[in-house]
């Protein structure tokens, strides 16, 4: 791990102990060997970025859930939380230096996990204070302990032009596959597009959801148009939304579960987003295995048709 966080011996091995580990190490070896986290559970997947490849439509957050410093028993249940995720299938995982400890958590949980196939790691450069974006990536690929990162992000826009040059340049020389830039809470729609269209980018991050839809007025077409793949944040408003649906136990339509499979308040907020055409995946975060397991099961067929998302919406509205 980083100096972020480290490890402590809590209890002496005993001999007992040591030959007990030997000999399960011995008779892993004689196992023939597999995939970590195969993907066999049928999770809807999208390609994205102009590619032959594909990302499974739910990824993974980790704003605020991921935040826990050293503390071993609360990374030893992120660990779990991102052990469903691949159980699940499970791809696409988002972080960024603004997130405290939450780069240092996912290479504690790799660590104890191992890399799975599937990951597709995402992070971020940002300023003024990050240093340079060769000295970001580089600490972050210490933090995580991957050998690359799949996508590094400019952190909403700060200092995109100069964040965005040298990514390239890093993309280049074949230390990270793919780049792009991000925003939130809605902000700065026109600079997006700006960027989008003048830009050499693979991905853009931002705010989309069954009660912030403003991005498919310009961006998500644009998107489509310039095969940019798409990443969804705050799917759940930062949770609001669905705590709000659950606290005011509002119903989930009969017609919902019918039409579109949804069984829950998760699968109905996360297939009306995934289902968009220009959305590659979305990233909910979770402190919690059950969640997760929510999250996961809504990238699941069926998905709403455009006849169904409008009903979805109107849904809400009138809530």
């Amino acid at each position: 791990m980083s100096y972020h966080i480290r490890y402590r011996i809590k209890h002496r091995i005993t001999r007992r102990q040591i030959l007990k580990l030997m000999g399960a190490t011995l008779a892993a070896m004689m196992l023939p060997s597999v995939p970590l986290f195969a993907n066999t559970r049928g999770i809807h997947q999208k390609a994205f970025a102009g590619t032959d490849k594909k990302l499974p439509v739910i990824g993974m957050g980790t704003w605020r859930t991921f935040n826990v410093g050293s503390d071993t028993t609360l990374l030893d249940a992120r660990t779990e939380v991102v052990k469903a995720f691949f159980e699940h299938g499970g791809g696409l995982i988002d972080s960024s230096p603004m997130y405290g400890s939450a780069p240092d958590v996912m290479g504690y949980a790799l660590q104890e996990l191992g890399t799975p196939e599937s990951l597709f790691s995402a992070e971020k450069v940002w300023s003024p204070a990050g240093g340079s974006s060769r000295e970001q990536v580089a600490e972050l690929k210490e933090r995580w302990k991957v050998e690359h990162f799949d996508l590094v992000q400019v952190h909403n826009l700060a200092d995109w032009r100069e964040h965005l040059a040298a990514l390239q340049e890093i993309k280049a020389e074949g230390l990270i596959c793919h780049v792009g830039i991000t925003t939130s809470h809605g902000r700065r729609h026109n600079e997006i597009e700006q960027i989008m269209t003048s830009e050499d980018i693979d991905f853009v991050q931002l705010t989309y959801n069954i009660t912030h839809r403003e991005a498919e007025n310009r961006l998500l077409p644009l998107a489509e148009e310039r095969g940019i793949g798409v990443i969804a944040n705050r799917p759940y408003d930062g949770s609001s939304l669905i705590q709000n649906l659950k606290r005011r136990n509002a119903p989930l339509p009969e017609w919902a579960q019918e039409e579109c499979g949804c069984t829950t308040w998760a699968d109905f907020l996360l297939k009306f987003i995934v289902s968009h055409p220009a959305i590659t995946c979305a990233i909910p975060a979770t402190t919690q295995v059950e969640h997760m397991h929510e999250n996961m099961r809504a990238g699941h067929s069926p998905m709403p048709s455009a006849v169904a998302r409008q009903r979805m919406a109107a849904y809400i509205e009138s809530l």
